[in-house]
């Protein structure tokens, strides 16, 4: 019985090994060092495209707290802005 065991438990660490080292030889090929720059690049972006997402919350929710406009609307005036030409001669000046 205990030399099963230990004949079992041998060829479990052999193909755990065989195994660990096909692992790290793909790993070391061209093709493996693409994937994990590939998967590097995605994995910045999705890291990047969540702080994008949480930072607009974020502010969101402070407008809303600070009871601030959104975006595109002046904060003076309250969109009544009324624009001042500036390409008019006044009459007279001459």
């Amino acid at each position: 019985m205990r030399r099963g065991l230990w004949f079992a438990a041998g060829a479990g660490t052999a193909v755990y090994a065989m195994v660990r080292g096909r692992r790290a030889a793909e790993v070391l090929t061209i093709d493996g060092l693409k994937d994990r720059l590939g998967a590097l690049e995605v994995g910045a972006r999705m890291f990047r495209d969540e702080v994008a997402q949480g930072q607009a919350t974020k502010e969101s929710e402070l407008r809303e707290k600070l009871g601030l406009v959104p975006h595109g609307t002046p904060e003076l005036t309250g969109g009544r802005h009324k624009a001042i030409p500036t390409t008019e001669k006044q009459e007279g000046s001459n």
